[in-house]
Order: C-alpha cells, then structure tokens, then sequence
C-alpha cells in the first residue's frame, strides 16, 4: 500500500522527466516502471541527504539514459557562441515550448533537459552521458540557438 501511495504522488512528474529525455510515451513509461522498481529495491538506502522527490529522479534519469542507450549524436557546431538564455515569449504555450523542445536533435535535446529544466550542472551530465564538459556546454548552446528559432516561428 505504502508503495503504490509513493508511486501515485510521483509517477506524473517523474515522466515528465523520463519523456523529456526520451521523447516517446512507451519509452517514458518504461523507463519510470524500471525506475520504481529500482526505487522499491533500494529505497533502504535512502540517506535523507536530499529530497525523497529528488533521490527518485536521479533514479528516472538514470534509467532513461540507459533506455536511450542510444549512440550518441551531438551536432557539431560552429565557434559562434550561443549562450545567452531563451527568451519565451507570452503568446507561446506551455504546450507549444514543450514541442519545441521535444523537436530539437536527440543529444542536443537530452543535454538541455538534463541542464535548463532539471538543473544538473555541466560536469554532472558530461559524467551521466560520458562526454565531455566542452562537449555539454556546447550542445546546451546549440540547443539554446535552435529553441531561439523554432520559439521565433511561433511568434
């Protein structure tokens, strides 16, 4: 009982995180089963040294990278810098951003995910994917250009 209480109170943010990462509904859902299986298994080991919300997702993000497992692709880009923040205009939906996010290339989009919009620092994520920190920061840029674009479409 105690479990499925545990499983209902996170499962709807924990896809989101897993279809972010993902990008497909079956996927996502697979990755979140596998992850609360996980979390079930060694939810003993809970330190309270964060957020039981917080454990859980680096346990969901963990297990949509490995349902990637995907080879990853990072664009390559050209020297010009891209870094400045993604201005969201208020006509743009919540809904229309979440499709311009979803419609970005599949290591650029991940990447930005794991950055923009659930905080992880560039050396975390060039650990988790193993790539490089340049290699992170460059593809968050990259990303950051793009949305500027498709956001800009919109408009």
């Amino acid at each position: 009982m105690a479990q499925r209480l545990l499983f209902e109170r996170y499962k709807r943010a924990m896809f989101s995180v897993a279809l972010r990462i993902l990008n497909d509904n079956d996927h996502a859902n697979d990755a979140l089963q596998d992850a609360f299986v996980e979390v079930f298994r060694h939810l003993d080991s809970f330190r309270f040294q964060s957020t039981l919300g917080a454990w859980i997702k680096i346990i969901v993000v963990r297990q949509s990278l490995r349902k990637r497992q995907l080879e990853w692709r990072f664009e390559t880009i050209d020297e010009e810098r891209h870094d400045q923040a993604v201005e969201v205009p208020d006509t743009v939906t919540g809904e229309a951003l979440d499709a311009a996010i979803r419609s970005l290339p599949d290591g650029a989009r991940t990447v930005f995910v794991l950055a923009e919009v659930e905080g992880y620092k560039h050396h975390e994520i060039a650990a988790m994917l193993n790539i490089s920190e340049g290699t992170c920061k460059s593809q968050v840029s990259y990303a950051r250009k793009l949305l500027r674009r498709k956001l800009a479409e919109l408009i």
